[in-house]
């Protein structure tokens, strides 16, 4: 892999649909789901071989920054960007961009997650090195995962044309990102056999995406040209700029309205953002009955396609003629629900909140 290459990997989210297990002091990322090895460190691992350690940076909030640097001490302590208040991805991007371009002017960064599962890393890494050379060409690259189902809890990419072959990968150009859709709508796209669900891995030149900023988010660019004068770590100078920014997404703030956009779509990479508790059946296996066996102290009879994890090694979960269920017993909480609701999960986080019992987030 070119010596200019970094890979960012976005470590700030809370993952509030896998509540109870993901909380405030135990982010998604931190969590360990059918592995000895949390997902933050296979998000390193997956690099292993091909970017080294101190290539690696991490973004991520001043409260999980220990944890994370305990997961791995591999990667160096600078290479730690502490992100001051959560502001979207977009800013993400801006904060790591600003720090690169002090260090490497070439450099190609690839904008990668904490949280998610890839099963084949082999095709994951032929991925990695076709996006830096379709980044090296001018083209702002996203990663798109060729749906497995109607799903509406992903957003989506249609593709256009093929722009570019690399390495007997296909490279398309982007028409347009589109919004999680509702069933019918996404029916629809995957039967058109021309859309991908975004997975919200990207890759481009460190230079050109500053462009972007500057010419689409000049309040962010603002922010990076005083990270850029100032260093990073003088973040007086440029914290009250960064305090006043308005969250953004990457995908809204730019790459909807950026030129030269193309899309590499991956077929059979084993992805899922295991982002609710029900993705965890297309993830983990089950056994003869489609039960997910997440506790050692489970009880089932009569019991078919339900998930359940229990912390506590000396607490029994029974269950008799249950189907479909996803039973969580983690800390103070006790959850219960059906796995066609799983999505609403963030619904009632949403009501804790509000309700101020932050001792169960």
């Amino acid at each position: 892999m070119n010596k200019s290459f970094y890979a960012v990997i976005m470590a700030g989210g809370g993952g509030t649909r896998l509540w109870p297990l993901s909380r405030s002091v135990r982010p998604k990322q931190m969590l360990k789901l059918g592995s000895e090895r949390t997902l933050f460190q296979q998000a390193v691992d997956r690099l292993y071989g091909l970017v080294p350690p101190e290539r690696i940076l991490v973004v991520t909030g001043a409260e999980m920054a220990m944890d994370l640097q305990k997961d791995c001490p591999e990667i160096p302590g600078d290479n730690y960007l502490i992100e001051p208040a959560p502001k979207g991805t977009a800013a993400v991007v801006g904060l790591a961009a600003a720090y690169l371009y002090s260090k490497d002017r070439q450099a190609v960064m690839a904008i990668l997650t904490a949280d998610h599962v890839i099963r084949d890393v082999a095709y994951f890494q032929k991925i990695l090195r076709v996006a830096d050379e379709a980044a090296r060409l001018g083209y702002l690259v996203t990663l798109g995962i060729h749906p497995t189902s109607p799903s509406t809890g992903y957003g989506y990419i249609q593709r256009g044309q093929p722009v570019a072959e690399i390495n007997q990968q296909r490279v398309y150009q982007v028409l347009q990102f589109k919004e999680k859709p509702d069933a019918d709508t996404a029916r629809r796209m995957v039967e058109s056999g021309d859309h991908d669900w975004n997975s919200g891995m990207f890759f481009w030149k460190v230079e050109q995406i500053r462009r972007e900023i500057a010419n689409q988010l000049p309040e962010l660019y603002q922010v990076m040209i005083q990270i850029e004068n100032a260093g990073f770590e003088r973040q007086e100078e440029w914290l009250p700029l960064w305090m006043k920014l308005k969250p953004e997404t990457i995908d809204y703030g730019i790459m909807e309205r950026a030129r030269q956009v193309v899309v590499i779509p991956a077929a059979g990479l084993g992805w899922n953002d295991v982002g609710s508790w029900d993705s965890l059946f297309e993830v983990l296996e089950s056994d003869g009955n489609g039960n997910i066996r997440l506790s050692d102290q489970w009880l089932a009879l009569d019991s078919q396609k339900t998930l359940v994890l229990c912390e506590d090694d000396q607490r029994l979960i029974a269950t008799i003629g249950v189907e479909n269920l996803i039973i969580v017993d983690s800390g103070n909480v006790l959850l219960v629900c059906h796995k066609d609701k799983a999505q609403s999960v963030r619904e009632l986080v949403q009501i804790l909140k509000q309700s101020g019992k932050d001792n169960y987030l």
